[in-house]
């Protein structure tokens, strides 16, 4: 048996070309997607010593009622996996700026909570990060391009919920009945 190439150009045909309006903001989306957090991260590391992922947990804890949240509530709301999570409370635990609390109300779940430490973190790192997000973000745009760009994310965010959902429910085990 010989192996044939993949007739890939049969499949998909370009009937625009290559850089397109749409693949140039592609491209300049994920550009600015690995850039953007890789400056915040260094930024909040030369500031306090906190990562990003520090700090979106703090933050999250900071504005949750009594400085806590369920382990996975917080896993969903910062669409990380709960092992990539549970791994860095783990390193936030030894570092006292976060503490894991029994969920007494079921018994199996667990609550993440802010300490005094992290508290402390989050209010030294919190007004050069809001500093630099200006700076980079905000500063060059007016405010009809803020509001078109808010706008532009809330539509992309909820297409991105749709789809979401749509994989979701594909993805579920049909529910045949096995009755004659």
């Amino acid at each position: 048996m010989t192996c044939q190439p993949f007739p890939y150009d049969a499949l998909v045909t370009f009937d625009e070309p290559w850089l397109s309006d749409e693949q140039q903001v592609w491209r300049t989306w994920l550009a600015l997607s690995a850039q953007l957090p890789a400056f915040l991260h260094r930024e909040l590391q030369a500031d306090g010593g906190l990562s990003l992922p520090d700090f979106d947990v703090l933050v999250h804890l900071t504005d949750a009622q009594n400085n806590r949240v369920r382990v996975s509530d917080l896993a969903r709301d910062l669409a990380w996996e709960r092992s990539r999570l549970s791994h860095h409370i783990s390193r936030m635990e030894q570092r006292e700026l976060v503490r894991r609390e029994e969920c007494l109300e079921d018994g199996r779940g667990a609550f993440v909570a802010l300490t005094k430490k992290g508290r402390a973190a989050t209010e030294k790192a919190a007004p050069n990060h809001v500093r630099a997000v200006r700076r980079v973000v905000f500063d060059d745009l007016d405010e009809q391009r803020i509001a078109a760009l808010g706008q532009s994310l809330e539509v992309i965010l909820a297409a991105l919920e749709r789809a979401s959902a749509d994989n979701r429910t594909s993805q579920e085990p049909s529910r045949k009945s096995f009755a004659s």
